[in-house]
């Protein structure tokens, strides 16, 4: 699994490289087992049925179907060579696979969902890439200005998936709703803030919640941007949009955890953290990876420092090791890593009832910005696990890894 950007981990911090390849090893052998061949979907998640007995193993079962999940699977999964993605597809490839998401893209009423299965088409090769292109147009309205609030992870899978159709086809209006989609996280923004809000406009969010946005409402847009200017290269790039992911990605890694956390929920006014858990391993290990990584090659500041501690959090598990005897036998740390499983446990969290710590904090910092309410630390610490594993997870690790902001033809060039 040598890439340009193991390589580089590699050669920055030896150490890793056991981690990031047993992590990679993981996210192929898993995936199979999230797979349900009759549906010919993904599930939305493997999950412990009950927390296991002190010295016995945790049963998973899985729960639900994901459509988004599938398609996440399809862009990382497409790196690998061929033969290595039909036990993950049912004995089909991702680019043939695609095939069935596009074919379902006319019962698909998400807009991140659909957004999704364009980007894997457009990143395929798909014959249908129009199909797809069409669908998603019609279910934004990029073509009269795009005054609809959307959440920001979903405006900016648009973003992504027009920037990956970008010199593939126009049929759509690709270039013009790309400069839109563009347009709209832009101004999503609040203030001089470089960091990005929930929603990209008023009207999908109670007032209270307006101002607060979570990581994956920084990591998307920043890659989406990135991604963007490199798209555009042709006829100059994108320096603004440029621009704006490095600043994003400064502030999120000026914030990054001494232990390498990358914390939960920010005030998109100021920039600041409202509340730091859970902190997720998709975040550690794929999320902050893949969008820091295209940011780079796209140009922007290398934030190759931050990415190595936090892959590190992985197996350090601070949090955890702060409170022996919080889930393993013997008293020592749990581990997130489960290889014998074929997971990465989701989180670590606070257990608190009803997340009562972050609607606290959310409420708090409305009203007073950085307001953050001390005791709750010592009532609520985050020393819970969440034994579950999403496909999600794994597709993002592979496309982190494998990838890069040109690796659109790597494979399925044939499809």
């Amino acid at each position: 699994m040598t890439t340009t950007r193991t390589t580089a981990l590699v050669a920055a911090e030896p150490a890793l490289a056991p981690l990031l390849e047993r992590l990679l090893r993981l996210a192929e052998a898993g995936l199979p087992a999230m797979y349900r061949q009759d549906e010919e979907n993904f599930v939305f998640t493997r999950a412990a049925v009950a927390p296991p007995a002190p010295g016995s193993e945790a049963v998973l079962e899985s729960r639900g179907e994901s459509v988004r999940y599938a398609a996440i699977t399809v862009l990382g999964a497409r790196l690998l060579p061929e033969e290595r993605q039909r036990p993950i597809f049912g004995g089909r490839t991702a680019a043939e696979y695609t095939g069935v998401l596009v074919e379902r893209l006319p019962r698909v009423t998400n807009l991140g969902d659909a957004a999704l299965v364009a980007w894997a088409a457009a990143d395929t090769r798909h014959p249908k890439l129009e199909d797809a292109l069409a669908r998603l147009a019609a279910l934004d309205d990029l073509d009269e200005g795009a005054r609809t609030p959307r959440y920001t992870v979903e405006a900016a899978w648009v973003l992504s998936a027009l920037a990956a159709a970008r010199g593939l086809t126009d049929a759509t209006g690709v270039e013009r709703r790309l400069r839109t989609a563009r347009d709209r996280l832009l101004r999503a923004r609040l203030g001089s803030s470089p960091l990005f809000p929930h929603a990209t406009a008023p009207g999908l969010l109670p007032w209270y919640r307006s101002h607060v946005g979570c990581f994956a409402d920084q990591t998307y847009p920043l890659q989406a941007l990135a991604r963007a200017h490199v798209s555009g290269e042709h006829s100059g790039g994108d320096e603004t949009a440029l621009a704006a992911a490095d600043a994003c990605a400064a502030r999120i890694c000026e914030l990054q955890g001494a232990g390498g956390q990358w914390w939960w929920h920010y005030d998109a006014r100021d920039g600041s953290v409202v509340e730091g858990y859970p902190v997720y391993s998709v975040h550690q290990h794929a999320m902050a990876p893949t969008a820091l990584l295209d940011l780079a090659e796209a140009g922007g500041k290398d934030h190759g420092d931050a990415v190595r501690l936090g892959l590190t959090w992985m197996t350090e598990v601070p949090e955890l090791r702060a409170a022996p005897g919080a889930g393993a036998p013997g008293g020592a740390p749990e581990s997130l890593i489960r290889d014998e499983l074929g997971v990465t446990w989701r989180k670590v969290f606070r257990g608190d009832p009803r997340k009562a710590v972050r609607a606290a904090r959310g409420v708090g910092s409305r009203l007073v910005p950085g307001l953050r309410l001390e005791p709750l630390e010592r009532y609520f610490p985050p020393v819970a696990v969440d034994r579950e594993c999403r496909p999600y997870e794994f597709g993002w690790m592979l496309h982190a890894w494998l990838g890069d902001v040109e690796a659109a033809s790597v494979s399925g060039e044939e499809a």
